[in-house]
């Protein structure tokens, strides 16, 4: 299949070269060897993705188009890249081309790979800031197939007597709830949560009472009230961070609880002065349930739930798995932790019930109380999801700054933009801002359904 060619303006062009080389953006001279630049390819895939333009040149004044002379010139790299790099969803490739500056330029898009990608020397790399590392130990490799969830720690085998689990209260409820008919020891067989007589890290974390005394510092809840609308500070801090434990089905719930209950005993502004702080149920409950089901078990340390004046912050140790990236995450799915995924879903009221479906209830939990969205960010070892207390904008702000650009609203357009329960709550917004004289019925309109206008000025 022949390469598209993109034709772009020299200023577009500018803004390309003003760039600055990145996490996500490289720049390679044409004369770079092929395999040598299937290490940056690589390295891309094994982290957030990113693109690089080939036919870039560096000089002290910055980067210069100097590009291939045609799309032929280029086919020593193509021909590399499509043995390890194949056209399609991960990768694709295209030449960019200038009308006022010479030959074309090379754009390989990569994005984030479910598997581990390797260069054309077999090592994988990378990519961290604007550098790539290469990945040439057993160590690094294991935590890069951590970091992807190609292997999760919740396999591994702890050291410890069976009989925590069997003969465990929260094994026992499991049972009279699901299987009654079945012995502890017959179950955890069957699940494939012993090997070699001792169990495994999700067998444990589900069904021994006290997970924490097994794992410590690593399977437990730090949270932690701040009087601050800033950063976490230890001078905001009020009192000590409590920390929770038990079982992971129990600790979900109890997280939860104890998160409103922190959260409710402050006041935020309001339209009608202070009021308690309120974030939906679902929210609280979806994002804690993901931070404690999908969090990376193998990095010792806890899930920490910040709750500040303004907003809720939820860390969850561990990056995000397999394909899935800040920017795709309500739309793309991958479990590190499948066996502790499927399993906890079998326990009364679930904590998962919407499999795969957790983060976008919390966002339309939000939206549906006028909330702004949560906020995602993937740091270093770590994600993080900022819930905050600041209210969309309001049902008239949202019917002005649409007629900004129309020259007219229905009520059934208002309810389009701005959601409330019926079509007669929106009249009285409506007829609220004719009586404040923010809008006119547009004469005529009355009996298809009335169109309102800004009020004209005198």
């Amino acid at each position: 299949m022949p390469i598209q060619i993109i034709q772009i303006t020299d200023d577009q062009a500018q803004r390309l070269l003003a760039q600055s080389e990145s996490h996500f953006l490289d720049f390679k001279a044409k004369e770079i060897a092929p395999a040598k630049l299937t290490q940056s390819i690589a390295a891309f895939a094994n982290a957030e993705g990113g693109d690089i333009y080939i036919g870039v040149a560096e000089n002290p004044a910055g980067f210069t188009w100097q590009g291939f002379a045609d799309a032929e010139d280029a086919n020593a790299f193509i021909l590399v890249f499509e043995q390890l790099f194949p056209l399609g969803d991960d990768f694709s490739y295209e030449f960019i081309a200038c009308p006022e500056r010479q030959g074309l330029i090379l754009h390989v898009a990569a994005k984030k790979t479910a598997r581990i990608m390797v260069a054309s020397n077999g090592f994988p790399y990378l990519r961290r800031n604007a550098q790539k590392i290469k990945i040439d130990s057993e160590e690094a490799r294991r935590r890069l197939e951590l970091d992807k969830g190609i292997y999760s720690f919740e396999g591994e085998t702890l050291d410890i007597d069976v009989e925590l689990l069997s003969e465990s209260q929260i094994m026992a409820r499991f049972l009279a709830a699901n299987i009654p008919n079945r012995t502890a020891i017959e179950f955890l067989r069957m699940e494939l949560l012993i090997r070699r007589g001792m169990p495994k890290v999700a067998g444990v974390l589900l069904f021994a009472d006290l997970p924490q005394a097994a794992l410590p510092d690593r399977s437990s809840v730090k949270l932690a009230r701040y009087r601050t609308s800033g950063p976490a500070a230890r001078e905001a801090l009020v009192g000590p961070a409590e920390t929770l434990e038990g079982p992971l089905y129990d600790l979900i719930h109890h997280t939860v609880d104890k998160t409103k209950v922190l959260v409710e005993t402050h006041r935020v502004q309001g339209p009608n002065g202070l009021e308690p702080a309120k974030y939906p149920h679902e929210t609280l409950h979806e994002i804690i349930a993901n931070a404690l089901i999908h969090r990376d078990y193998s990095i010792q340390d806890h899930v920490h739930i910040r709750v500040f004046d303004n907003r809720i912050e939820v860390e969850s140790p561990g990056r995000l798995a397999g394909q899935v990236t800040v920017e795709n995450l309500l739309d793309t799915r991958a479990i590190r932790n499948g066996q502790i995924n499927r399993l906890i879903n079998k326990f009364p009221d679930p904590p998962n019930k919407d499999m795969g479906e957790g983060l976008n209830t919390a966002v339309e939990a939000m939206r549906s109380v006028r909330l702004k969205d949560p906020i995602f960010r993937e740091l270093a070892t770590s994600f993080v999801v900022t819930i905050p207390h600041e209210s969309l904008a309001t049902a008239e702000e949202v019917i002005l700054e649409f007629l900004q650009h129309n020259d007219s609203i229905t009520n059934k357009q208002a309810r389009r933009l701005y959601p409330v329960e019926t079509q007669h709550r929106m009249r009285s917004i409506m007829q609220r801002m004719v009586g404040q004289n923010l809008l006119e019925p547009v004469e005529g309109t009355q009996r298809g359904g009335t169109k309102y206008r800004k009020k004209l000025a005198l």
